[in-house]
């Protein structure tokens, strides 16, 4: 997100007061609220009221979020602009405030509302042993928020089984599969967005089932092998002794 001055795009403004401090905004505002898209471009103009005298009073400041946004020294007497360029998903319900900087009390504020869709579209391959358990992840971060499906080969899901677990945060939409098997499991997983405004968006998952790979605790088992081979060599060193002792 970059904030730079603006000097211009001032048409189609809304105008809302707080006690001396105007914030005009482009697109125009519904109330306090802007919406707008990702790349697109907000610029929002500050101006004090014409009632007040002529002194340093009129110098303005804008905070983004609560953190003070540095401008040049021109563009903070009586008229302030900014211009949010381009819009991102970062910039969702950030706060802009416009106030005067001998009395913060004396300001007026627009938020940030950026519709997004959710990031997919893509494959991803997931290999995975049998009897072992796999999580399918998307993100499905997006404004408006979106409904979520899963589908097996082309085919809804069916979650009553108790073969597949999933959940939705809102960011992240997962489904889990607990110990896959190759014969019931393997296949074309596909998680499904839908939306009024984005219409349908997918990420597909092709898992493949291996075998199952034997795992031997390779710690232990030369541990074992240690004690063993020192048990064997204390055992014929006993022996040696034995018979030493016997023929002496």
């Amino acid at each position: 997100m970059k904030i730079s001055v603006c000097v211009s795009l001032l048409l189609l403004c809304c105008i809302s007061h707080i006690k001396a401090v105007t914030v005009e905004s482009c697109p125009m505002a519904a109330g306090s609220f802007v919406q707008t898209q990702v790349e697109e471009t907000v610029t929002l103009t500050c101006v004090t009221d014409g009632s007040m005298d002529s002194s340093n009073q009129h110098e303005l400041q804008w905070l983004r979020n609560g953190d003070l946004v540095d401008l040049k020294e021109e563009n903070r007497l009586y008229r302030s602009s900014l211009c949010v360029q381009p819009v991102t998903r970062e910039d969702n319900g950030a706060i802009f405030t416009c106030q005067l900087k001998s009395d913060a009390s004396v300001n007026n504020s627009i938020e940030l509302d950026v519709q997004f869709p959710p990031d997919l579209n893509d494959t991803e391959e997931v290999f995975v042993e049998e009897t072992s358990n796999v999580v399918l992840s998307c993100n499905v971060l997006a404004n408006p928020p979106v409904t979520v499906a899963w589908k097996r080969d082309d085919e809804l899901l069916d979650l009553t089984t108790g073969s597949y677990k999933t959940t939705n945060n809102g960011i992240t939409a997962e489904l889990t599969v607990p110990k896959i098997k190759r014969e019931v499991h393997q296949g074309m997983y596909t998680c499904e967005t839908t939306s009024a405004v984005y219409k349908k968006r997918s990420k597909t998952f092709k898992v493949t089932v291996e075998d199952k790979v034997l795992k031997f605790p390779l710690g232990p088992t030369i541990a074992g092998v240690v004690v063993v081979v020192c048990t064997v060599i204390i055992a014929i060193i006993s022996r040696r002794d034995t018979i030493k002792k016997v023929h002496s």
